[in-house]
């Protein structure tokens, strides 16, 4: 099992929105095919380790980090189907599929076939592999990550406004690592107006990141780098510019306009909305106002801390999460399953926002 799970990661993210996948079959103690699922409208994993074999696989058994599909409301096959025709015998996987289309009914139909099936193998490693995917499928909505990048006494930049670089190479460098990772990266005009942030994933083979930048009025330049694609972008702006010259040459320019008609942007419409175009993860890079706005409008669901052993001290420096409001200790946010990593000199403190 742990060797599918590698094999998933090498989908590397560029799967969605389907899971990552990896498959390994054993026939007398020796590993005899492996497949992982590269790309979503390709084979899946199973079909993919069911296919390339070479040699019979009648009495084999199946690692998987997945239950197998078995609906047809897709672009490829189920994979019961090809794992029935294989004559395998008995299939391990790590967790259930909880696509409503499967949850439970690929391993049914295994079980019906004679096919024996044991579950929950490596199930929290499974789970945390395809936590993106396991929010979407469940809710339609991403699953979204708060990146912040503070100093020790939480300041995210000067009261000029002077924010790079706080954190270091390091640290900047797994930011590009999970840019590539997610689906798309939120921002709003006041962070993109500050730095002119280009928000692409800079390292090898990785794919860069749909760009969202809510910019209800359109007050960012059309020269700035969000609005120069490729990469795609999708601006956030108020339903009474959709039509003005300016949204024009942004759509010329092949900037997708997402309006909204009410006094703010809600953000959990937001989530709803960009969940309707098969974006299933979501990074937020932006100031204060909005860390504090996606936290206290509880759409945040994993929250990733980079903390550098700088002081910049000042009242009127930006905090790391500002907003008009505040909670008192007893309904603070809180994070669980707190990992701490240390990155050169900096911290780095990752955990999951506890949902009340």
């Amino acid at each position: 099992m742990k060797k599918a799970l590698f094999l998933a990661k090498k989908g590397n993210w560029k799967t969605s929105p389907n899971p990552m996948v990896g498959a390994v079959i054993v026939k007398d103690g020796r590993i005899i095919s492996t497949g992982y699922h590269k790309k979503a409208g390709l084979p899946h994993a199973e079909a993919e380790a069911v296919r390339t074999a070479k040699e019979s696989l009648k009495g084999a058994t199946l690692y998987v980090n997945l239950e197998p599909c078995c609906h047809r409301d897709k672009k490829t096959p189920p994979c019961t189907d090809e794992i029935i025709k294989s004559g395998i015998k008995r299939v391990v996987v790590a967790m259930k599929d909880p696509n409503p289309k499967v949850n439970g009914k690929g391993l049914e139909i295994l079980r019906a076939y004679g096919i024996e099936v044991i579950e929950g193998i490596l199930e929290k490693e499974a789970k945390t592999l395809n936590e993106f995917y396991i929010k979407y499928i469940t809710t339609r909505t991403p699953f979204v990550i708060l990146k912040i990048a503070m100093t020790l006494d939480g300041k995210i930049a000067t009261p000029t406004g002077e924010s790079k670089w706080i954190t270091s190479e390091k640290s900047r460098k797994l930011v590009h690592i999970m840019r590539s990772r997610v689906d798309a990266v939120l921002s709003a005009c006041g962070t993109v107006l500050r730095d002119n942030p280009k928000f692409t994933a800079r390292i090898k083979n990785g794919k860069n990141p749909i760009r969202v930048i809510i910019d209800p009025d359109l007050k960012i330049p059309l020269d700035y780098h969000v609005y120069n694609t490729p990469p795609q972008t999708i601006a956030v702006v108020r339903e009474s510019v959709v039509n003005s010259s300016k949204a024009n040459l942004l759509k010329e320019k092949g900037v997708k306009l997402l309006s909204f008609n009410t006094n703010k942007v809600y953000l959990k419409w937001l989530m709803e909305e960009l969940g309707k175009m098969e974006i299933t993860s979501v990074m937020i890079e932006g100031g204060s106002s909005l860390n504090f706005y996606a936290l206290f409008h509880e759409v945040v669901d994993k929250m990733m801390i980079f903390i550098a052993p700088k002081i910049i001290g000042g009242k009127n420096s930006y905090p790391s999460v500002g907003g008009d409001d505040h909670r008192t200790i007893e309904n603070a946010f809180n994070l669980t399953d707190l990992k701490i990593k240390r990155l050169s000199e900096d911290f780095l403190i990752e955990g999951y926002l506890k949902k009340y």
